[in-house]
């Protein structure tokens, strides 16, 4: 947590400087007077910010991106691994009365801000291994979800083969939906290139884009590229 003087809106992400290490795009989790980020520790840079120390000090420029629109009406927000963080301001925003929201996650100690989002939504668990929730994968319990509820609204951040499966099942039952898409980022101002898909870049364009862009990006659900330009597997 930082203090931070510029607006911010959930969905919108920030570029963090580890001096002598890195800098990386990080999803906004904590948009008040007290701006936030949330890390898992699984590469260099993040676990050198998970090693930080009260007063250590880092960089920070932003926020950049479109960030996610409110819409009105029910919405259920789906969430895996860390996908959560960029969520969870607008499920605070949106409240308790019309969010749902499904977290996915592989084992019961990689559930992400449980007891923040369960303050302002309904939450639904869902665990690889049947440790917390629902046995079984994140788009297995919306797609039960579907069958007896009606949503105006889908929004999702979390593993892009994730993505793709709820986007299926937003087009097959024609709701609405909102995606926050990850790519290699090096400016995040649009200029490098490095995370251009079909004609957009996600730094500038995204990192949320609807369905009916998704529906013109042919990379969705395709490999990455690394800091070289290499293609990667998912």
């Amino acid at each position: 947590r930082f203090n931070y003087d510029r607006e911010t809106k959930p969905g919108q992400f920030y570029m963090v400087w580890i001096p002598g290490i890195d800098e990386i795009p990080m999803s906004v989790s904590y948009i008040g007077k007290l701006k936030g980020i949330t890390v898992r520790a699984v590469g260099g840079a993040t676990k050198s910010l998970t090693s930080l120390k009260v007063g250590d000090k880092i960089g920070i420029r932003g926020p950049y991106g479109n960030g996610y629109k409110t819409p009105k009406g029910k919405i259920l927000f789906v969430c895996g691994g860390t996908g959560a963080a960029s969520l969870a301001p607008l499920v605070e925003n949106v409240g308790k009365k019309r969010a749902t929201v499904v977290i996915g996650a592989k084992t019961k100690d990689e559930v992400l801000l449980k007891k923040r989002l369960e303050k302002s939504a309904k939450v639904i668990i869902s665990t690889d291994d049947g440790s917390c929730g629902i046995k079984g994968f994140a788009t297995c319990a919306v797609e039960e979800l579907l069958s007896k509820e009606k949503f105006d609204q889908i929004i999702t951040c979390g593993p892009e083969i994730m993505m793709v499966k709820i986007f299926q099942l937003a087009e097959a039952h024609k709701i609405p939906i909102q995606a926050s898409l990850e790519r290699y980022m090096k400016c995040g101002i649009g200029i490098c290139g490095q995370c251009c898909m079909d004609g957009y870049t996600v730094c500038k364009d995204g990192p949320i884009f609807t369905g009916k862009q998704l529906l013109q990006i042919k990379d969705f659900g395709k490999p990455h590229r690394d800091a070289s330009g290499k293609r990667m597997a998912h």
